[in-house]
């Protein structure tokens, strides 16, 4: 006999043999996954749907005819459903799956009158959910917030999430006499070590080998960052070289995947003499650092890094995210000292007005940001498995309940992917850092309100940024909203360009020039509303990164012999790219 909570001898016939002591097995390791998901962050889903439900329904009582209506509706469609059932009448439908919706695709959901029944009494139940919530009348924010929580229950309920109401999942188990399962169960032990859900082939990936693969030398590091030099593969560089600041909430290899994807190299290829800054992961260690520290002994530290390095009077800079909001509030520092080194700003989907922070509302309020702040006081930084469960809910069928069936409950080894590879490789973020950055630029939107912060020193006002900067949006992005970074164009006073990419916060700024993928826009009317640059605005075909590439080179100066060797007499090699900080996990 197989002892409770201990894995089951592979070669077993699951389903002949003890069908109680596995189904017991089951549940066992199914609330360890629950549990997994509950420390990093899950629990909100079902915490902040019994509170949202609760104030609605005292709230019902004032006007309890929605109510009322919609549950009538729901019985009499329930009603209907039993009665198609029990005559037979199955090629009548009462609920369809939402368009896009491929949780019902197999035909076992259709064909089989029980679980078509089982598919369409779920479906009607998350409308009665759904509609319920939609006719709350709640502030904006509690709307929001109300309505996002009821469809994660939806889908977290989904019958598809649980063996015994998956088709598929039997199917599978019989065809396989159980290996499936038990290949599912080695699955989710791994993902409880692990503490996350496995997305892509791990064991497929390994930086500095088959990913995070372009040439370099690490040749500056402090306590914040290493800097990255790449090696030259043109004769010939342009004068300014360019500097990258990636994200400090992910690893900066998204920018540099593998050879055919890779932003960086592309960069070089284009004769770009071109750095990188790879953040350091903090532990409690280095809770202490501020957002203060991220700019002055961050970029602008590396900004006087690489002009050293070169001797260039000028640089350019590109960034991306939280990376951009950093390196719009340097900008401001350096335009308060009169420090005109960056030459021109890059930035990716970056938000310097927080007043729309997109689909992340949701978790920003005062109650859910407090709670939030204690915990991450207590431990000393954001945990980056808990960001990254808050990035996946927002997609939740896509990036959480799919991976539950095809790994725990079909037993498959997710493909490799090396984006999804990226995404499961996070970082923490400080305590300092994190509690100002979410108060001051989601709770306040400081940043946009003139000489409302003081940072390293100085007042900040965005309006003294005057050098050009190019600002790449994307129109399906979640995390910052394509209409809210266009804000930037107003904020900052130089010549702007703003160009809008198809896709979403990664997949569209990820979008190699060499498969010349997807479409973008340029050229729309700046001065008015987001809406009307998009009405007045030009679509391309493929790729935007020549597009910025030719932007650039107007502003990369003469070209030069290409460096011989990375660093110079007081910045000497390091050690090879990708370094030593990219490669801390926190798992």
């Amino acid at each position: 006999m197989t002892k409770k909570g201990e894995p089951m001898d592979n070669n077993s016939n699951l389903l002949s043999s003890n069908p109680q002591e596995f189904i017991d097995y089951l549940n066992t390791e199914t609330q360890k996954v629950l549990d997994m998901f509950s420390t990093s962050g899950g629990d909100d889903i079902f915490t902040q749907f019994a509170q949202s439900w609760t104030e609605l329904a005292n709230r019902s009582w004032e006007d309890p005819t929605v109510w009322i209506r919609a549950i009538t509706d729901y019985q009499q469609s329930q009603l209907n459903l039993w009665t198609n059932l029990l005559t037979g009448k199955t090629d009548q439908t009462i609920a369809e799956p939402a368009r896009g919706d491929r949780r019902f695709q197999a035909e076992e959901w259709s064909q089989n009158p029980v679980f078509d029944y089982i598919k369409q009494s779920y479906l009607l139940s998350s409308r009665l959910l759904q509609e319920m919530a939609s006719n709350a009348k709640l502030s904006d924010q509690e709307q929001k917030k109300l309505e996002f929580y009821t469809q994660q229950y939806i889908d977290a309920m989904s019958p598809t999430n649980f063996a015994l109401t998956n088709p598929e999942v039997l199917q599978q188990a019989l065809e396989t006499k159980g290996q499936s399962l038990v290949d599912g169960l080695k699955n989710l032990l791994g993902d409880v070590d692990k503490g996350r859900i496995s997305m892509t082939d791990e064991s497929a990936f390994k930086l500095g080998e088959n990913i995070a693969t372009t040439e370099g030398t690490v040749v500056f590091e402090n306590e914040m960052f290493q800097l990255i030099q790449y090696k030259p593969t043109t004769e010939e560089t342009f004068a300014r070289p360019t500097m990258i600041v990636p994200p400090c909430i992910n690893k900066f290899y998204i920018l540099d995947l593998q050879e055919s994807n890779s932003y960086v190299k592309y960069c070089v290829d284009q004769g770009q003499t071109t750095f990188m800054v790879s953040w350091l992961n903090p532990t409690t260690d280095q809770s202490y650092i501020s957002w203060d520290d991220y700019v002055e002994k961050g970029v602008i530290k590396a900004t006087q890094v690489v002009q050293e390095i070169t001797g260039s009077d000028k640089i350019n800079a590109v960034a991306w995210c939280v990376g951009g909001t950093l390196l719009g509030t340097s900008l401001a520092v350096m335009a308060a000292r009169k420090d005109t080194t960056i030459a021109s700003a890059t930035f990716f989907t970056t938000l310097l007005d927080f007043q729309d922070p997109g689909d992340l509302c949701v978790f920003i309020d005062e109650q859910q940001v407090k709670k939030l702040e204690d915990k991450v006081n207590n431990q000393g930084y954001l945990s980056g498995r808990e960001l990254a469960t808050s990035f996946n809910m927002l997609r939740s069928n896509d990036l959480i309940w799919s991976y539950v069936v095809n790994n725990y409950l079909k037993g498959q080894t997710p493909p490799p992917f090396d984006i999804l590879y990226w995404n499961s490789d996070s970082t923490n973020l400080p305590a300092t850092m994190y509690t100002y950055y979410i108060n001051k630029m989601y709770l306040d939107n400081a940043l946009t309100k003139k000489d409302e912060l003081t940072i390293c020193g100085e007042k900040i006002d965005l309006g003294k940024i005057k050098i050009p900067c190019y600002f790449l949006s994307t129109i399906e992005d979640h995390i910052a909203p394509w209409k809210g970074t266009f804000s930037g164009t107003e904020l900052l006073k130089g010549k702007n360009e703003f160009v809008l990419g198809a896709s979403g916060h990664v997949a569209g700024v990820i979008n190699p020039a060499s498969k010349n993928r997807r479409h973008y826009w340029i050229n729309g009317e700046l001065g008015e509303t987001a809406e009307h640059w998009l009405e007045s605005a030009e679509r391309q075909e493929g790729s935007w990164w020549p597009h910025w590439a030719e932007w650039l080179k107007r502003r990369a100066g003469k070209k030069v012999p290409a460096p011989a060797a990375p660093g110079n007499a007081e910045y000497q090699a390091i050690e090879p790219a990708p370094g030593r900080y990219v490669a801390v996990r926190i798992d």
